[in-house]
Protein backbone atom coordinates (compact mmCIF):
# COMPACT_ATOMS: atom_id res chain seq x y z
CA UNK A 1 0.00 0.00 0.00
CA UNK A 2 0.94 3.44 -0.40
CA UNK A 3 1.53 6.09 2.51
CA UNK A 4 3.16 9.19 3.52
CA UNK A 5 6.23 8.56 5.62
CA UNK A 6 8.03 10.66 7.77
CA UNK A 7 12.01 10.61 7.12
CA UNK A 8 13.88 12.89 9.44
CA UNK A 9 13.41 16.63 10.16
CA UNK A 10 12.14 18.10 7.09
CA UNK A 11 11.49 15.20 5.29
CA UNK A 12 8.67 13.16 4.17
CA UNK A 13 7.93 10.79 1.00
CA UNK A 14 4.91 9.06 -0.61
CA UNK A 15 6.34 5.11 -0.70
CA UNK A 16 5.17 1.89 -0.92
CA UNK A 17 4.55 0.10 2.78
CA UNK A 18 3.35 -3.30 3.87
CA UNK A 19 0.11 -3.76 4.68
CA UNK A 20 -0.98 -2.99 8.78
CA UNK A 21 -2.02 -6.82 9.97
CA UNK A 22 -4.32 -7.30 13.44
CA UNK A 23 -1.78 -7.92 16.24
CA UNK A 24 -4.24 -7.66 19.15
CA UNK A 25 -7.89 -9.11 19.61
CA UNK A 26 -9.51 -5.75 19.90
CA UNK A 27 -7.78 -4.40 16.48
CA UNK A 28 -9.71 -2.77 13.30
CA UNK A 29 -8.39 -2.04 10.09
CA UNK A 30 -9.62 0.45 8.58
CA UNK A 31 -9.81 1.22 4.25
CA UNK A 32 -8.97 5.00 4.40
CA UNK A 33 -11.66 7.04 2.19
CA UNK A 34 -10.88 10.69 3.79
CA UNK A 35 -8.12 12.28 5.47
CA UNK A 36 -6.49 15.68 6.33
CA UNK A 37 -3.24 17.44 7.56
CA UNK A 38 -2.95 18.56 10.81
CA UNK A 39 -0.86 21.70 12.55
CA UNK A 40 1.00 18.85 14.26
CA UNK A 41 1.74 17.05 11.87
CA UNK A 42 3.57 20.07 10.61
CA UNK A 43 4.98 20.17 14.21
CA UNK A 44 6.31 16.97 13.38
CA UNK A 45 8.30 17.67 10.28
CA UNK A 46 10.21 19.87 12.15
CA UNK A 47 11.47 18.07 14.38
CA UNK A 48 9.19 19.42 17.25
CA UNK A 49 8.24 15.83 18.43
CA UNK A 50 11.08 13.64 18.87
CA UNK A 51 9.22 10.81 19.63
CA UNK A 52 8.15 10.09 15.68
CA UNK A 53 10.70 8.42 15.03
CA UNK A 54 11.92 8.18 10.53
CA UNK A 55 9.60 5.52 9.19
CA UNK A 56 7.00 6.41 10.75
CA UNK A 57 3.57 7.16 8.28
CA UNK A 58 2.10 10.34 9.28
CA UNK A 59 -1.45 11.50 10.10
CA UNK A 60 -4.55 10.70 12.68
CA UNK A 61 -7.79 11.94 11.22
CA UNK A 62 -10.14 10.72 8.66
CA UNK A 63 -13.09 8.21 8.11
CA UNK A 64 -13.36 4.86 6.29
CA UNK A 65 -15.02 1.49 5.37
CA UNK A 66 -13.66 -1.14 8.05
CA UNK A 67 -12.02 -4.05 6.28
CA UNK A 68 -11.23 -6.52 8.68
CA UNK A 69 -11.64 -7.03 12.53
CA UNK A 70 -10.24 -8.72 15.48
CA UNK A 71 -12.02 -11.54 17.28
CA UNK A 72 -12.36 -9.27 20.25
CA UNK A 73 -14.25 -6.42 18.27
CA UNK A 74 -18.11 -6.61 18.43
CA UNK A 75 -19.23 -3.29 17.96
CA UNK A 76 -18.28 -3.00 13.79
CA UNK A 77 -17.82 -5.60 11.17
CA UNK A 78 -16.54 -5.73 7.46
CA UNK A 79 -17.70 -2.41 5.97
CA UNK A 80 -18.80 -0.52 8.30
CA UNK A 81 -18.62 3.15 7.57
CA UNK A 82 -16.34 4.60 10.18
CA UNK A 83 -14.87 7.52 11.71
CA UNK A 84 -11.59 7.28 13.41
CA UNK A 85 -10.82 9.49 16.23
CA UNK A 86 -7.47 11.08 16.87
CA UNK A 87 -7.38 9.61 20.32
CA UNK A 88 -6.88 5.65 21.01
CA UNK A 89 -8.78 5.21 24.22
CA UNK A 90 -9.04 1.19 26.09
CA UNK A 91 -12.09 2.13 27.75
CA UNK A 92 -10.81 0.64 31.00
CA UNK A 93 -7.36 2.11 32.82
CA UNK A 94 -8.62 4.75 35.09
CA UNK A 95 -8.16 7.74 33.31
CA UNK A 96 -10.49 6.39 30.83
CA UNK A 97 -12.77 5.80 33.75
CA UNK A 98 -12.39 9.42 34.07
CA UNK A 99 -12.95 10.25 30.84
CA UNK A 100 -9.25 11.02 30.53
CA UNK A 101 -9.04 8.95 26.81
CA UNK A 102 -6.06 11.57 26.12
CA UNK A 103 -4.09 10.38 28.89
CA UNK A 104 -4.87 6.37 28.16
CA UNK A 105 -2.72 3.79 29.64
CA UNK A 106 -2.61 2.13 26.33
CA UNK A 107 -3.12 4.79 24.37
CA UNK A 108 -3.64 8.71 23.45
CA UNK A 109 -2.69 10.28 20.85
CA UNK A 110 -0.45 7.48 19.22
CA UNK A 111 -1.62 7.44 15.62
CA UNK A 112 0.99 8.93 13.88
CA UNK A 113 3.04 9.54 16.78
CA UNK A 114 3.76 6.39 18.28
CA UNK A 115 2.30 4.05 15.72
CA UNK A 116 1.36 4.63 11.99
CA UNK A 117 -1.30 7.24 11.22
CA UNK A 118 -4.57 7.45 9.21
CA UNK A 119 -2.03 9.26 5.98
CA UNK A 120 -2.40 6.01 4.50
CA UNK A 121 -4.42 3.63 1.98
CA UNK A 122 -5.05 1.10 5.17
CA UNK A 123 -4.65 1.80 8.96
CA UNK A 124 -4.86 -0.29 12.34
CA UNK A 125 -6.84 1.02 14.85
CA UNK A 126 -5.97 -0.07 18.08
CA UNK A 127 -8.86 -0.79 20.86
CA UNK A 128 -11.23 -0.07 17.54
CA UNK A 129 -14.76 -0.53 19.62
CA UNK A 130 -13.36 2.85 22.15
CA UNK A 131 -11.16 4.45 18.75
CA UNK A 132 -14.15 4.61 16.06
CA UNK A 133 -17.74 6.14 15.67
CA UNK A 134 -20.28 4.69 13.20
CA UNK A 135 -21.67 6.39 10.34
CA UNK A 136 -24.46 7.08 8.81
CA UNK A 137 -24.26 6.55 4.67
CA UNK A 138 -25.29 10.07 4.06
CA UNK A 139 -23.57 12.68 5.84
CA UNK A 140 -21.24 15.35 4.54
CA UNK A 141 -17.88 13.04 4.65
CA UNK A 142 -15.68 15.64 4.58
CA UNK A 143 -17.98 17.21 7.60
CA UNK A 144 -16.75 13.89 9.55
CA UNK A 145 -13.12 14.33 9.12
CA UNK A 146 -13.62 17.45 10.97
CA UNK A 147 -14.86 15.75 13.69
CA UNK A 148 -11.64 13.30 14.02
CA UNK A 149 -9.48 16.18 15.86
CA UNK A 150 -10.28 20.20 15.13
CA UNK A 151 -13.81 20.10 16.30
CA UNK A 152 -13.72 18.24 19.32
CA UNK A 153 -10.12 19.99 20.53
CA UNK A 154 -11.71 23.52 19.83
CA UNK A 155 -14.64 22.58 21.57
CA UNK A 156 -13.27 21.00 24.99
CA UNK A 157 -10.09 22.63 25.53
CA UNK A 158 -11.21 25.88 24.15
CA UNK A 159 -15.40 26.12 24.71
CA UNK A 160 -15.58 23.57 27.60
CA UNK A 161 -12.34 24.39 29.60
CA UNK A 162 -13.09 28.38 29.04
CA UNK A 163 -16.54 28.13 30.84
CA UNK A 164 -18.56 30.12 27.91
CA UNK A 165 -22.07 31.27 29.03
CA UNK A 166 -24.82 32.77 27.87
CA UNK A 167 -23.68 36.20 27.37
CA UNK A 168 -20.64 36.37 27.50
CA UNK A 169 -17.72 38.00 25.76
CA UNK A 170 -15.30 36.21 23.97
CA UNK A 171 -12.41 36.63 22.25
CA UNK A 172 -10.86 34.38 20.05
CA UNK A 173 -6.93 34.52 19.25
CA UNK A 174 -5.89 33.03 16.01
CA UNK A 175 -8.15 32.52 13.00
CA UNK A 176 -6.92 29.30 11.61
CA UNK A 177 -8.78 25.84 11.71
CA UNK A 178 -9.13 25.03 15.40
CA UNK A 179 -9.87 29.13 16.14
CA UNK A 180 -12.92 28.49 13.62
CA UNK A 181 -13.95 25.33 15.31
CA UNK A 182 -14.28 27.11 18.74
CA UNK A 183 -16.18 29.90 16.46
CA UNK A 184 -18.67 26.89 15.24
CA UNK A 185 -19.05 25.80 19.06
CA UNK A 186 -19.01 28.69 21.20
CA UNK A 187 -22.31 29.66 20.12
CA UNK A 188 -23.97 25.91 21.25
CA UNK A 189 -23.77 28.59 24.17
CA UNK A 190 -25.27 31.99 22.96
CA UNK A 191 -22.14 34.51 23.75
CA UNK A 192 -23.17 38.14 23.50
CA UNK A 193 -20.26 38.72 21.76
CA UNK A 194 -17.61 36.53 19.95
CA UNK A 195 -13.95 38.51 19.22
CA UNK A 196 -11.85 37.23 16.37
CA UNK A 197 -8.27 38.13 16.30
CA UNK A 198 -5.97 37.72 13.79
CA UNK A 199 -3.31 39.47 11.31
CA UNK A 200 -4.69 38.08 8.14
CA UNK A 201 -8.31 40.38 7.48
CA UNK A 202 -8.96 37.91 4.78
CA UNK A 203 -9.52 35.22 7.21
CA UNK A 204 -11.16 37.50 9.74
CA UNK A 205 -13.79 38.30 7.15
CA UNK A 206 -14.40 35.04 6.51
CA UNK A 207 -14.82 34.55 10.29
CA UNK A 208 -17.84 36.96 10.16
CA UNK A 209 -19.33 34.57 7.99
CA UNK A 210 -19.43 31.71 10.52
CA UNK A 211 -20.68 33.65 13.19
CA UNK A 212 -18.22 35.61 14.49
CA UNK A 213 -19.66 39.34 15.93
CA UNK A 214 -16.13 41.17 16.03
CA UNK A 215 -13.12 41.96 14.09
CA UNK A 216 -9.54 42.80 15.50
CA UNK A 217 -6.71 42.75 13.21
CA UNK A 218 -3.60 42.53 15.56
CA UNK A 219 -1.03 42.84 12.68
CA UNK A 220 -2.86 46.71 12.27
CA UNK A 221 -3.83 48.12 15.60
CA UNK A 222 -2.89 47.69 19.31
CA UNK A 223 -4.55 44.26 19.96
CA UNK A 224 -5.34 44.88 23.68
CA UNK A 225 -6.47 47.81 23.50
CA UNK A 226 -8.98 47.37 20.74
CA UNK A 227 -10.27 44.12 22.34
CA UNK A 228 -11.56 46.32 25.12
CA UNK A 229 -13.27 49.18 23.23
CA UNK A 230 -15.49 46.05 22.28
CA UNK A 231 -15.98 44.13 25.34
CA UNK A 232 -14.94 47.32 27.94
CA UNK A 233 -12.68 48.31 29.76
CA UNK A 234 -12.26 45.45 31.79
CA UNK A 235 -12.15 43.01 29.15
CA UNK A 236 -13.37 39.62 28.14
CA UNK A 237 -15.26 36.86 30.09
CA UNK A 238 -13.28 34.26 27.74
CA UNK A 239 -10.00 34.04 25.82
CA UNK A 240 -9.17 31.28 23.54
CA UNK A 241 -5.43 31.02 22.40
CA UNK A 242 -5.58 29.21 19.31
CA UNK A 243 -2.30 30.05 17.91
CA UNK A 244 0.52 28.65 20.00
CA UNK A 245 3.21 31.62 20.06
CA UNK A 246 4.36 33.96 23.33
CA UNK A 247 2.69 36.86 20.94
CA UNK A 248 -0.79 35.75 21.28
CA UNK A 249 -0.91 33.90 24.84
CA UNK A 250 0.58 37.56 26.07
CA UNK A 251 -2.45 39.12 24.38
CA UNK A 252 -5.14 36.61 25.89
CA UNK A 253 -3.69 36.83 29.62
CA UNK A 254 -3.97 41.06 29.76
CA UNK A 255 -7.68 40.97 28.42
CA UNK A 256 -9.12 38.85 31.23
CA UNK A 257 -11.40 40.81 33.66
CA UNK A 258 -11.78 39.25 36.75
CA UNK A 259 -13.46 36.12 37.02
CA UNK A 260 -12.06 35.17 33.37
CA UNK A 261 -11.05 31.91 31.64
CA UNK A 262 -7.93 31.85 29.58
CA UNK A 263 -7.75 28.37 27.59
CA UNK A 264 -5.11 27.46 25.61
CA UNK A 265 -5.40 25.37 22.64
CA UNK A 266 -2.75 26.26 20.91
CA UNK A 267 0.51 23.65 20.44
CA UNK A 268 3.54 25.99 22.02
CA UNK A 269 6.69 24.90 21.22
CA UNK A 270 8.22 27.37 23.17
CA UNK A 271 8.02 29.20 26.98
CA UNK A 272 5.68 31.93 27.79
CA UNK A 273 6.05 34.85 30.67
CA UNK A 274 3.01 34.16 32.45
CA UNK A 275 2.37 37.79 34.15
CA UNK A 276 1.36 36.22 37.23
CA UNK A 277 2.09 39.90 39.52
CA UNK A 278 -0.93 41.20 37.57
CA UNK A 279 -3.39 38.30 37.48
CA UNK A 280 -3.34 36.85 40.97
CA UNK A 281 -5.87 39.26 42.39
CA UNK A 282 -7.87 38.74 39.73
CA UNK A 283 -9.25 35.42 40.10
CA UNK A 284 -8.64 34.24 36.74
CA UNK A 285 -8.66 30.38 35.51
CA UNK A 286 -5.86 29.41 32.99
CA UNK A 287 -6.69 25.88 31.34
CA UNK A 288 -4.73 23.91 28.39
CA UNK A 289 -4.53 20.11 27.70
CA UNK A 290 -4.88 17.17 25.03
CA UNK A 291 -8.40 16.65 23.66
CA UNK A 292 -9.91 13.85 25.11
CA UNK A 293 -12.69 13.04 22.31
CA UNK A 294 -15.58 12.78 25.49
CA UNK A 295 -18.25 14.99 23.19
CA UNK A 296 -17.73 13.35 19.77
CA UNK A 297 -20.64 11.80 19.98
CA UNK A 298 -22.71 14.41 20.84
CA UNK A 299 -20.42 16.68 18.18
CA UNK A 300 -21.46 14.08 15.35
CA UNK A 301 -25.53 13.90 16.07
CA UNK A 302 -25.17 17.54 15.37
CA UNK A 303 -22.98 17.37 12.14
CA UNK A 304 -25.73 14.99 11.21
CA UNK A 305 -28.71 16.66 12.23
CA UNK A 306 -26.76 19.71 10.17
CA UNK A 307 -26.80 21.95 13.17
CA UNK A 308 -23.26 22.28 12.57
CA UNK A 309 -21.52 22.11 9.69
CA UNK A 310 -17.83 22.19 10.14
CA UNK A 311 -17.56 20.89 6.29
CA UNK A 312 -17.67 24.64 5.45
CA UNK A 313 -13.61 24.68 6.70
CA UNK A 314 -12.67 23.08 3.98
CA UNK A 315 -10.84 24.85 1.53
CA UNK A 316 -8.55 22.57 -0.68
CA UNK A 317 -9.31 18.77 -1.72
CA UNK A 318 -6.33 16.62 -3.32
CA UNK A 319 -5.99 13.29 -4.47
CA UNK A 320 -3.82 10.81 -2.20
CA UNK A 321 -1.23 10.34 -4.55
CA UNK A 322 -1.09 14.45 -4.54
CA UNK A 323 -0.10 14.47 -0.82
CA UNK A 324 3.40 16.21 -1.15
CA UNK A 325 1.47 19.07 -2.88
CA UNK A 326 -1.03 19.24 -0.51
CA UNK A 327 1.76 19.43 2.22
CA UNK A 328 2.90 22.29 0.67
CA UNK A 329 0.15 24.29 0.68
CA UNK A 330 -1.37 23.41 4.07
CA UNK A 331 2.21 24.30 5.07
CA UNK A 332 1.62 27.54 3.36
CA UNK A 333 -1.73 28.51 4.37
CA UNK A 334 -1.60 32.50 4.55
CA UNK A 335 -0.45 32.72 0.88
CA UNK A 336 -2.57 29.59 -0.43
CA UNK A 337 -5.87 30.75 1.53
CA UNK A 338 -5.81 27.35 3.19
CA UNK A 339 -8.02 26.18 6.37
CA UNK A 340 -8.58 22.37 6.09
CA UNK A 341 -7.52 20.19 3.16
CA UNK A 342 -9.43 17.25 2.24
CA UNK A 343 -7.05 14.10 1.36
CA UNK A 344 -9.56 11.65 -1.09
CA UNK A 345 -8.46 8.29 -1.35
CA UNK A 346 -11.32 6.93 -4.08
Amino acid sequence: MKALVFKGPGQKDLVDCPMPVIKESTDVIVKMVKSTICGTDLHILKGDVPAVIPGRILGHEGIGIVEEIGNGVTNFKKGDKVLISCITSCGKCDNCKKQLYAHCSDGGWILGHLIDGTQAEYVRIPHGDNSLYHLKEDIDEEGAVMLSDILPTGFEIGVLNGKVNPGDTVAIVGAGPIGFAALLTAQFFSPSKIIMVDVDQERLELSRSFGATDLVNSGAENAVEAIKKIAGKYGVDVAIEAVGIPATFDICQKILKPGAHLANVGVHGKSVDLHIEELWTRNVTITMGLVCTSTTPMLLKNVESKKLQPEKLVTHRFDFSDMIHAYAVFGNAAKEKALKVIINFN
